[in-house]
């Protein structure tokens, strides 16, 4: 009784971090995608403060 239930512990666990792994990774993407729309923003400002000087 005790492995069934060891191994039921065991099987959630995996699950949860499963779990936790697909959010971290979500979670990563979202950054990547916002770091990367920051960084299209700040290159056009730069372009026409450049443009702007001249």
């Amino acid at each position: 009784m005790t492995t069934y239930e060891y191994d039921l512990a065991v099987d959630r666990l995996r699950e949860l971090r499963a779990e936790a792994d697909t959010a971290t990774r979500a979670r990563r993407v979202r950054a990547a995608r916002r770091w990367a729309r920051r960084a299209e923003y700040a290159t056009r400002r730069a372009a026409r403060a450049s443009a702007a000087v001249r």
